[in-house]
This record gives structure tokens, sequence and C-alpha cells, in this order.
């Protein structure tokens, strides 16, 4: 059943004085998710002239227009007939995204909460690996660092709980895992969700005319590799193996 007539969703709220927000629920869902990026995806393509940016977040589009340029309530009319056209939980997922394969170093000292994890989710440490390099997750949003995606969503006995505590820091190409996701870190910083495996691609790139490697909508698998592979692709450039194909 779609989530717009079950839930009084999607919504249009004002952000600041050039800026709307169209959210699709108060929680992440596959649909959710789903339906913003496809909604970004048709703003991009057809929506009402004055747009001057757009982003996503987990289940939310915003756009932002210039309030002098434009007429920022035939903007919001635009938007809302848009918005009206169609089913958008339904939609399909917006062209140019691409499959990633990212190789990774499950556990050792460069990824030492793999076990705590593990066992949070009811597996081995080996379980644990297959699971995880099995899953073909989605990044569903860029945030809290520059180019740093969340990724998901995980099968239901990663739905484990964030840490009480903080990890002081991990580093740039940490894999680490909470909630159903995953997070690949794009700079160092503390974190509260467990460090599971350690890559070697680096994801923010400010000198590149692209400086975020990965985008909304694009999918990875994190292939598991041993700790010769991963050290000589640390060696190897800021992609550490990192490879993509389209999918759509």
């Amino acid at each position: 059943m779609s989530e717009a007539g079950a839930n009084d969703w999607p919504k249009i709220r004002t952000v600041g004085v050039d800026g709307l927000l169209v959210s699709f629920g108060d929680r992440l869902s596959e649909a959710a998710n789903r339906a913003a990026l496809a909604f970004r995806g048709a703003l991009d393509r057809n929506g009402p002239e004055g747009i001057e940016e757009t982003s996503t977040s987990l289940v939310s589009t915003y756009l932002r227009y210039d309030p002098i340029a434009g007429d920022p309530e035939a903007i919001r009319a635009g938007v809302a007939e848009l918005l009206g056209d169609k089913d958008w939980y339904a939609e399909a997922l917006p062209e140019g995204r691409r499959f990633w394969r990212i190789p990774t170093l499950y556990g050792t000292d460069l990824a030492p909460q793999l076990e705590e994890a593990a066992e949070a989710a009811g597996m081995t440490a080996k379980e644990a690996v297959r699971s995880i390099s099995e899953a073909r997750v989605r990044v569903q949003t860029i945030g809290f660092a520059p180019g740093q995606p969340y990724l998901g969503a995980l099968p239901e006995a990663w739905n484990i709980p964030r840490q009480s505590q903080l990890t002081d820091q991990v580093p740039v190409g940490a894999l680490v895992v909470a909630v159903r996701q995953l997070v690949l870190f794009s700079v160092s910083t503390p974190t509260g969700w467990r460090h599971i495996g350690q890559t070697a691609v680096k994801l923010f790139r400010p000198d590149s005319d692209t400086p975020f490697v990965l985008r909304p909508g694009d999918e990875v698998q994190f292939d598991p590799v041993d700790r010769a592979t991963f050290e000589n692709l640390q060696q190897s450039g800021p992609d550490g193996g990192a490879t993509s194909e389209a999918v759509a």
C-alpha cells in the first residue's frame, strides 16, 4: 500500500526564505528513500523554473531557489503539481546510478570491533563477514561529513544499537555498522558506530571536479580481502582498488 495514503505523506514544508523540503515519511524506509531520490531526479529534469539547487536526505528532497529573481508561490505551486503527478513511493530509482565493489579488510587491529558487532547481531565473526560482504547496499544519503555515505539496508539481524560511548577516532576509509546501516568514513572522526572493516578508498577529494565519489542511489558491495592485498591497495591511489560500473 502506498505510504502516501496510509500516513498522510508526502508533505511540503518551508525552509528559511529560499527553500522547500518535500518529505516522504517521518522515518527511514525503502519506499520513502526511493521516493526522495526519484523526486529529486524529477525536479532536476522537470522542476519549476527558478530552482537553483537540489539535494536529498534519507526521506526528503530539499530544493533552494532565488526568492528575488523567482516567484516563491509559483515555485511552491509547481512543486506541488509535480508531487501530485504520481505515486513517488512506487517510482523506479533515478538514472545515472553505479554499482561499486570496494575491497575491504574485515577485523584485525585495523577494524577492531568486528567480533563485538557480530556478537550483537547474534553471529560469529566469520558469519558476520559473510553477511556484510554479500549484501548489496544502496547509498541512502550523504551526510555528517563531506562525501560520507549512509548505506543500507542490511538484514534485520543488523538492527544493532550504536555504542553508549564514542570511539575517539576512526580513520578515513573505516567501515562501521549500526541500525541496519553501514557508514564508510570520508574523514577521520569520532563515532558511536562499531568499526568492522577498513578500506583504502578516499571518498572526499576536495581538489577534484567531483569531490564526492559516491552519490545517493549508487549501490555498493564490500568485498573481503586479506591483509597483504589491503596493504598493496593502500599504495595504489585514492580508489584503493574500488571499481564501478553503470547500473542505470
